[in-house]
Parts: structure tokens; sequence; C-alpha cells
């Protein structure tokens, strides 16, 4: 593996190694290890969703790291491969009320009321992909703390960069033919700056609400625009979503899609998507790890988000009226899907 890709990775568990701790948690907190113990034997997704009262689609995330790493197994037990059980590790076993799992929960120490994830969210929906009690465009209203709004705004321009350069390296033949380009929640514009700069036949616009782009620095070749991505999105040859859709339900993202494509002219046009892919098909890779703690950092920061598969990404996209689509996969955390109106 390349230097380089390996220090993406380690920067990522480190970043986001709490949350694994969090989602530990959850697991003890839904009793996940008890159950097991007490049953004696393996069980499937729906008899551990029924024991441990979490929606199954939330619970098959939760269930799909920790087997990533170790905490439990899971085993196909026919050829549909979405016929399969859970058991116990050694160390999931520690896990259990009456060895360790009461110390780990007190070392985690309460959930964090702004981007909490317990089992109570959990039971009630959270992550799920069903009606939340609470408003998903909730989780991106404006922040009372300012200081913590323009760390995240900071940190949201920084990534734009990292990916940005990413897709530049990678996959550089998605911007030929492109006159221009609009980069929807584009923040301070860092990262349409870096595209336009690559490949300057393209006139780049950075859309995002009036209060994020009032204060964004000019840059040559892009024009900053403010608006609502869920009332309209300004016209051009492609639209880029760069990890924006990971932050929605199914529902939402639909809604978006639609817009963007009644941006883009119907016969040249496309909608550029940078997100994780899941692959949970196909060989493991370097990376899979990365997506799959990034996939608990959405369920805890969101409401009903998450990081899709494939399939998943397929389903969408059909939805929304696609004709056709592509994914690149590139030795990143995410890939580039083009679809096409």
């Amino acid at each position: 593996m390349a230097e380089e890709a390996r220090a993406q990775i380690d920067a990522w568990k480190y970043a986001y190694g709490f949350d694994a701790i969090r989602v530990v948690k959850c697991a003890i907190e839904l009793e996940i290890p008890d159950v097991l113990e007490s049953h004696g034997s393996p069980m499937t997704l729906s008899e551990l969703s029924s024991a441990v009262g979490c929606p199954e689609s939330a619970l098959y995330r939760i269930m799909r790291f920790l087997t990533h790493n170790g905490i439990f197994t899971k085993k196909i037990i026919s050829q549909d491969p979405l016929l399969f059980h859970y058991s116990q590790t050694p160390l999931s076993h520690l896990l259990t009320r009456d060895n360790m799992g009461l110390f780990v929960l007190a070392q985690a120490g309460p959930s964090d009321k702004q981007f909490g994830l317990t089992a109570k969210d959990l039971r009630a929906g959270k992550g799920s992909g069903l009606t939340p009690t609470t408003d998903e465009t909730t989780v991106w209203n404006p922040r009372v703390d300012k200081d913590f709004e323009k760390l995240f705004r900071d940190y949201m321009a920084r990534h734009g960069k990292v990916v940005a350069s990413t897709v530049i390296n990678n996959c550089p033949e998605v911007f030929g033919g492109i006159e221009s380009l609009v980069d929807v929640g584009g923040n301070d514009g860092t990262a349409i700056g870096m595209f336009v700069k690559a490949f300057p036949w393209i006139q780049g616009i950075n859309f995002d609400l009036p209060r994020v782009v009032r204060g964004a620095p000019a840059i040559e070749g892009v024009m900053h625009v403010g608006g609502d991505m869920f009332e309209s999105i300004p016209k051009a040859n492609a639209v880029m979503l760069m990890s924006i859709l990971h932050d929605w339900s199914d529902e939402i993202c639909i809604e978006i899609l639609k817009k963007c494509k009644e941006a883009t002219p119907t016969n040249t046009g496309k909608v550029i998507i940078v997100e994780v892919v899941i692959d949970e098909e196909g060989e493991e890779d370097e990376y899979t790890g990365a997506r799959l703690q990034m996939d608990m950092v959405i369920m805890r920061a969101t409401i009903n988000g998450k990081e899709r598969t494939g399939k998943e990404w397929a389903k969408l996209l059909n939805a929304s009226g696609f004709s056709k689509y592509t994914i690149k996969h590139m030795r990143a955390i995410v890939s580039v899907i083009e679809a096409y109106p």
C-alpha cells in the first residue's frame, strides 16, 4: 500500500476513534452481548432486533461495524447472503454486564447531547430510515455556539480540499467537456476553486446558503451563489454533490437529486456524486474499516443519514429518474458516481 494511502487511513482512525467507543457503548446499552449470552446460540438479525428493541436497518449497520472490528462474528447460514446469524466472541463475552460491560459504560461517560448515539435514540428509529420525531433539517440549523460553527466550517473547507485533490488526481476524465459546474453545499468555495484551477475550461459556481457564501473569499473563475438546494439549484452543465447526500434519508436524497437533475441539460448534463460506497459483496480493501467507521459517524451526527452500498446508490438514482450511472472507485475512502439524466 502506498505510504500516502496508509497515512490517510491512520488519520481517519485517530480522528474517529472515539466513535468506535460510542458504538461499543451503544451495543452494551442495547444489551446485545447479554442477549446473545442468554440465548446460548447464534441469532439472526430479526431475532436480535426483536430481543433488543432496535429496528433491523439501524441494528444491521451497528453490527456491520462491530463484526468488522472483531467484537461479534457473522456467518452466512444459507445460499441467500441476507440470511446470516451473529455469535459471541471472547471479546463480546467480556462486554456483558456481569463482566466488564458496566465498566465500559462508566468509562465512556454520558452521551453527548448535541451529537449523541444512544440505545434510546436507536430504539426510537434513529439511523433506521423510519419517520423521525425530529425534522432532519434541524441538524443543519445555525448553531448557538458561533465559535464551534466557525470551527466546523473551517473543517469542512479542509475536508473539501483533501477530497477535491483525490478526485483531481484519480478521475480527471470526469471533468472533460464540462463548461460549467455547480458545487452544491460548497461552503467557502475551496473545492470548486481547486477544480477550476485544475480544469480551467470550467466556469465554477459555489452554491450554499446565503449566510455561508456571504463571507466566502473571491476566487478566480468561481461565482458564489446563495440559495437553498431544496428549492432550486443554479443551471449548469454538471452539478456536484460532494459529501452531501450521506447526511440525509433516502426520501430527502431523492428530493435533492431531482433538483440536481432539473438543473442540468437533458442530453448532455450529469450529476457528479463524491461519496463513500460500501462494498459488502466484493473483497474488503484497506479502506473498508474507515468507510464503516464513517457510517457510524454519520449515524451519530444525523437523524437518518448513512453511508450507502452500491445497491443503495442504484436504488436512489433509479428513484430519482436518472437513465444510467457509473461508479469509479479510487484508492481512497470515497468513490465518484456519475449520474446521467
